[in-house]
């Protein structure tokens, strides 16, 4: 089924979304890679606050390419989700709604994911030049020195993504899988 979804958004949005359903997001989403993922592991450790609310927020798993001329971003394609799965729990304590990426996730997230009413998309891997034109502005927030690493706010209109772990453990990797079995 196709979804409109505008973020920041709270659980009760989020529930209305299930594994399998295409989505078009438009609003505010924060990126955020491996880099930055770690420093704002190390400062919850540490007491600190993070750069960002993360609650009620979504964040890409993307690390940009350079701006062509008048675009605010370059490509813009995702990035492999496991590696964030470290740091991932604690972020959704904390309130984070979404998480976009690529492959797949541990089962401690996936727990994390339904404890906390939260949903995992995947956006297309090797699209990024498409994902792109979904994205209307971007600015470095955080973590300027870690480059492309660096936590950015991106303004969306209809950024499309799939559903593949729903905020009840519904998971679109396993079900596809075994619908492929089957036939």
């Amino acid at each position: 089924m196709d979804r409109q979804i505008t973020v920041p958004c709270n659980e009760e949005a989020v529930k209305e979304l299930h594994s399998g359903d295409y989505v078009y997001i438009t609003g505010t989403i924060y990126t955020a890679r491996d880099a930055a993922h770690k420093r704002m592991y190390e400062a919850l450790e540490q007491g600190e606050n993070l750069p960002i609310d993360v609650r009620n927020n979504f964040i890409y798993y993307m690390g940009p390419s350079p701006a062509r001329e008048g675009r605010p971003i370059g490509s813009a394609g995702p990035t492999t989700a496991s590696r964030m799965d470290k740091y991932t729990p604690s972020l959704l304590e904390l309130g984070l709604k979404g998480m976009i990426g690529k492959g797949k996730r541990s089962d401690a997230v996936k727990q994390s994911i339904i404890h906390n009413g939260a949903v995992y998309l995947a956006a297309v891997g090797g699209a990024g030049a498409l994902l792109s034109k979904a994205i209307i502005s971007s600015e470095v927030i955080a973590y300027d020195d870690l480059g492309t690493e660096a936590i950015r706010k991106l303004q969306v209109k209809d950024f499309p993504v799939i559903v593949v772990i729903d905020s009840e453990g519904n998971n679109l990797y396993e079900t596809a899988a075994e619908e492929y079995r089957e036939i």
